[in-house]
């Protein structure tokens, strides 16, 4: 037998003639499940698995209106948050019969800035998926306007000001920020510093809740915004050393993220707290013991995989905000014994 002959893929053909059934069966069976009745499905199902045949859902996608798979787009791989998110909502999908097909929407330029990559947004939309999830703040997001109406696009763990329809899950920044506030003044600290990052609106609204409930809690006078490079543990490093070098450096500091609370960490010499946000799980391990707002991330994932598996058009343009708890850790009781 020839090399050709052996790596052979199986094709609907194939399964239709080892299952008896039509070729328009095996592809129902594939891509609208529900139609078929379980004696059948089961048939196909079978023959499938005994000739090791596996759909091609970007081709079928292509060749259909409506398109097959639901595209993912994350803003950051590195990022721990995003990949829990990305992980959970897979998994519910994958047991609805869901294709799914993921791909980072970012890209590092000549600078090691983070960038929009277009090429594979672009990819995306040409593909035809018959829903999409965003996942992180990307930037110059209304490119995914150009899909056709019938796409839902949902939001999770962003803000999302460029696509009218989009329906967004997140978390409730105001209340996450207040519990971190409150629970550093509660310990004896005024001058509270926040480091953040300039791009993305999910930063811009964590920053504005700090400033604004510092205001409420008549410490104006000590808001003090670090700006980082990007959100990475180096840059968070690199922004707390700035804090902590100035002429009035802070006893207690918070971030717009976990990375960048754990590179603090490394920046200051355990009397000074840290907290961080999202809650990933490297704020649980034992040598960073990161005090964090758990932002709901399952709830969020829950949420976005509701709203792409139900495509209801009624859910469009709204937005969800889930209720963060406070996680205490070592990060920031440490400082209140040395008080």
């Amino acid at each position: 037998m020839s090399t050709t002959a052996r790596t052979k893929r199986p094709t609907i053909r194939d399964v239709a003639a080892k299952a008896g059934v039509s070729k328009s069966l095996v592809s129902l069976v594939f891509s609208a499940p529900q139609t078929v009745s379980n004696y059948r499905k089961e048939l196909v199902l079978k023959a499938a698995d005994e000739l090791g045949f596996s759909p091609s859902f970007l081709a079928r996608s292509l060749a259909t209106e409506t398109g097959t798979f639901i595209g993912i787009l994350v803003a950051d791989l590195h990022n721990p948050l995003f990949a829990q998110i990305v992980d959970q909502v897979r998994v519910a999908l994958e047991a609805e019969g869901e294709y799914s097909f993921m791909t980072s929407a970012m890209l590092l330029n000549s600078q090691g800035e983070q960038i929009l990559d277009s090429k594979t947004v672009s990819a995306l939309i040409d593909l035809r998926p018959k829903s999409v999830l965003v996942v992180g703040s990307i930037p110059d997001l209304h490119r995914l306007a150009s899909l056709p109406e019938s796409v839902d696009i949902v939001i999770a763990s962003a803000i999302s000001k460029d696509i009218a329809r989009a329906t967004t899950v997140r978390s409730n920044d105001e209340i996450g920020m207040r519990l971190l506030i409150e629970h550093l003044v509660e310990n004896g600290h005024q001058k509270i510093s926040h480091i953040s990052v300039e791009a993305g609106d999910v930063s811009k609204s964590r920053r504005s809740a700090y400033e604004s409930v510092m205001k409420e809690k008549g410490l104006a006078k000590f808001i003090n915004v670090e700006f980082a490079k990007s959100a990475t543990e180096i840059d968070g490093f690199d922004a707390a050393a700035r804090l902590m070098n100035s002429q009035n450096p802070p006893t207690a500091i918070t971030a717009f993220n976990d990375l960048l609370a754990i590179g603090a960490q490394g920046a200051t010499d355990g009397t000074v707290a840290i907290t961080g946000y999202d809650n990933t799980f490297l704020a649980d391990l034992r040598q960073i013991s990161l005090t964090s707002v758990d932002p709901g991330n399952t709830e969020i994932a829950d949420k976005a995989a509701q709203l792409l598996l139900k495509n209801d058009k009624a859910e469009r343009a709204k937005t969800y905000l889930m209720e963060p708890k406070l996680i205490v850790r070592n990060s920031s009781k440490s400082l209140v014994r040395n008080n």
